[in-house]
């Protein structure tokens, strides 16, 4: 008993330990310069964590042995699987994988609480401190499983990117919320009720998809980070079933910062959370665009040379990454053309939107991965002050983040902070057409007198530009 204790005690305080470098770890992700140091310290902090709760289940030999060939296979098998993930999937995807992460995270979460209340030795005297967090990991848990599922469904075109709505929706939505509650009371009560577990896990279960089939592409990374806010309180929730305290502060780290995240994001796109959930906007790429009023504008196209030289004997140039340039995989040819001015001695910064991409930090991880300096990426407060003195603004493949008409009432778009592009001086963007945004509006920048739009794919664009500036600067 003695050593069990001791084993015990040592797991408790290499938890706390873990919990501890998960908040450091947080805190290091703050900077660009720290960020990778952050992420290995949080993740080694994991690593030690799961062998400690190994070694607590192997002193107290409560695991069979199918129980540890279960226990073994799984943890090969996922990290396999993440491993492949990390290496595998191409940026363009990783909106989709970090949603599919999310429905795992919630996902066994939610079945934490389901077990414990399945293998409760005596579930009729199970107390409010533990069926209360599990009646809440359960709800928060399968909500972010399925709601996760339907977002990375959305993002890959398996579903569509359009809102779905459907008669009663609304209703639908606000009745199953309430369920929850009686569900959620009737666990409370009468933990022992397998129909009040399982109902109230498929009402949570629906709800997901009910949430989220009715937001459209646009708030996607908005959505995503409130359902990684989500994945953290189901782990929280867990940890009060589990009473473990390390798991406890592991899901609110992940809860508050996925809150906080959500809560920027939205200002970023000049609305509410409560707005993004209940309404409906973006239109997906499939869309048609939204009609204009008018005989149609003059568009301006440009060739390689042409832009080359404004590039070449600019003083200042802003660089502009948005979907595009991730769908296209160029950020290493746009990390090349950026060193090429630099070097000549040209002022150049990337003016990174909050929302630009399709998740969270989009741009910020694609430019990392290229190895752009940090100190170049600009946020939009940072950098809209400086498009005036800008002589060339270089957008490749932004949308809406861009369109001049967020400044007027009336559209989808309407009040939508946006970069300042059109006040530089020049304007040059790499599309590949003039096709419209998730929120499925033309955007004027196109059309504006000072704008060149180079017509190409992002990559090979960049590549030309880069071959073509070499000629002017060498």
């Amino acid at each position: 008993m003695t050593a069990v204790n001791t084993v015990s005690d040592t797991v408790h305080y290499v938890f706390l330990a873990a919990a501890a470098c998960f908040v450091l770890g947080l805190h290091l992700m703050n900077h660009p310069r720290t960020a990778r140091r952050g992420n290995t310290l949080s993740g080694a902090a994991m690593s030690v964590a799961v062998a400690a709760t190994v070694w607590l289940v192997a002193d107290e030999g409560a695991i069979s042995r199918t129980g540890w060939l279960v226990l073994v296979s799984g943890g090969l098998l996922g990290a396999a699987l993440g491993l492949w993930a990390a290496r595998a999937v191409r940026m363009t995807a990783m909106p989709q994988l970090v949603s599919l992460f999310n429905a795992v995270g919630g996902g066994a979460a939610a079945l934490i609480a389901v077990n414990d209340l399945l293998q409760a030795d005596a579930p009729a005297t199970i107390g409010a401190r533990v069926s209360l967090p599990a009646g809440l990991d359960i709800v928060i848990g399968a909500v972010t499983f399925s709601g996760s599922l339907i977002a990375a469904g959305k993002l890959q075109g398996v579903v569509p990117g359009a809102p779905v709505v459907f008669p009663g929706a609304r209703l639908l939505n606000v009745l199953l919320p309430a369920s929850f509650v009686a569900g959620t009371a009737w666990l409370v009560l009468m933990p022992e009720s397998r129909t009040a577990l399982y109902g109230l896990t498929a009402v949570a279960l629906l709800f997901g998809v009910t949430m989220v089939l009715p937001i459209g592409g646009a708030d996607m990374p908005v959505v995503i980070a409130l359902l990684n806010a989500f994945t953290g309180s189901a782990v929280a929730m867990a940890g009060f079933v589990l009473d473990e305290t390390a798991l406890i502060i592991a899901g609110m780290l992940v809860s508050s910062s996925g809150g906080i995240l959500t809560k920027l994001m939205a200002d970023a796109m000049n609305r509410s959370v409560a707005n993004i959930v209940v309404g409906g906007f973006g239109t997906g790429d499939s869309a048609p665009t939204a009609a204009g009023s008018g005989a149609p504008a003059q568009v301006r196209s440009v060739s390689a040379d042409d832009v080359a030289i404004q590039l070449a004997y600019a003083s200042k140039v802003v660089l502009v990454p948005g979907y595009g340039l991730a769908a296209a995989q160029a950020q290493h040819e746009l990390g090349d053309l950026a060193k090429l001015l630099t070097d000549h001695g040209i002022d150049v910064s990337y003016a990174v939107h909050p929302v630009a991409g399709r998740m969270p930090g989009h741009m910020n991880v694609l430019l990392a991965e290229a190895n752009v300096p940090y100190t170049q990426l600009k946020e939009m407060d940072d950098i809209n002050p400086e498009f005036p003195q800008a002589d060339v603004a270089l957008v490749i493949g932004a949308n809406d983040v861009t369109n001049p008409i967020a400044r007027r009432p009336g559209n989808a778009i309407s009040g939508m902070p946006i970069l300042d592009v059109d006040k530089a001086k020049s304007v040059v963007v790499i599309k590949r057409s003039m096709g419209h945004g998730y929120a499925g509006v033309d955007n004027e920048l196109y059309t504006d007198p000072r704008t060149g739009m180079f017509f190409t794919d992002a990559k090979q664009g960049l590549a030309e530009l880069k071959a073509a500036v070499a000629e002017f600067v060498t």
